[in-house]
């Protein structure tokens, strides 16, 4: 019997020398205790997860990427096995916690590669703090056209799964990620069941889906008039059966961010880093260490 590509998170890790640890960072005018795993050598590169996730979004990709980066992937405030402070985790808070763990982790500059809200954090983060930031890829970031119907979906899907963390809620929630539904495993299922049932996870969701509440939404919503002070080079990495937005989507970012170019990875959704692990990693390789778009042949 051949033995399947993904067995485990653990199996993806067995192989990596990587340290787990916790460490306090400051947010908000409190530390707090935030979930780091870090591997390999070379450029920095930080990896964020989309709402409601942790940092096990990138099981598949870590070793890959260790061979040419020293990665570090977190759990955001709010969210995995980080801490869950009760207060609003809006753009510029997630930002200020991924600026406090660079300092803590004592990384000058790093590449930035964020996923869905991972990826609207890192824009905004490269728009405040361009001295922080080398090369971005931004990787699904979803909605950029804040329509009011997908935020609805997102926030009705996500506080449903952590309401109520049974198989069935979660699993629909996951899949929400995937085009290859078949893909998702019970144990990506049950990590998140574990998660969404932590004492004042119900909380902290709320916390989080504020950014799917249009008035709260509108002074941080992707607009050019921030947008337009990116000035780190940009991959915007699309996929073919993104839910959260299209590739009319992706022309407007394109229009709005100075340097800025478009890879789509096909036959994926919202999660290319683990429907498609072998381009996921070649655009990083590409675009943050050779500054080429694959795209581009």
């Amino acid at each position: 019997m051949t033995i399947p590509d993904h067995i485990s998170v653990w199996a993806e890790l067995a192989d990596l020398d990587h340290t787990l640890r916790h460490v306090d960072v400051p947010v908000a005018g409190s530390n707090v205790r935030t979930r780091v795993l870090q591997a390999g050598a070379g450029p920095e590169l930080v990896l964020l997860h989309g709402t409601g996730g942790h940092l096990e979004a990138y099981a598949r990709d870590l070793a890959g990427l260790a061979q040419d980066f020293h990665v570090t992937a977190y759990d955001m405030v709010g969210h995995g096995w980080s801490e869950l402070p009760d207060y609003p985790y809006t753009i510029d808070v997630l930002t200020q916690h991924l600026i406090g763990l660079l300092d803590v982790l004592g990384i000058d500059k790093a590449h930035l590669s964020g996923e869905s809200l991972g990826g609207w954090v890192v824009a905004w983060t490269a728009a405040g703090h361009p001295d922080r930031v080398d090369r971005l890829v931004l990787n699904t970031p979803g909605n950029i056209a804040n329509k009011p119907e997908v935020m609805q979906r997102l926030r009705e899907s996500t506080m449903a799964a952590v309401q109520d963390p049974s198989d069935e809620t979660v699993r629909r929630r996951v899949e929400f990620l995937f085009h290859h539904k078949e893909m998702v495993t019970d144990e990506l299922v049950n990590l998140r069941r574990q998660v969404y049932s932590r004492p004042g996870f119900v909380q902290a969701i709320t916390n989080t889906l504020v950014l799917q509440d249009p008035e709260v939404r509108k002074d941080f919503a992707w607009d050019p008039s921030w947008a337009s002070l990116v000035k780190a080079p940009t991959l915007l990495l699309w996929t073919d059966h993104d839910p959260t937005g299209g590739l009319d989507e992706a022309e407007l970012l394109l229009g709005w961010l100075p340097d800025a170019r478009l890879h789509v990875i096909e036959d994926a959704g919202h999660w290319p880093q683990w429907e498609k692990v072998p381009e996921y990693l070649e655009t990083h390789r590409s675009w943050l260490l050779l500054g080429k778009n694959p795209s581009d042949g």
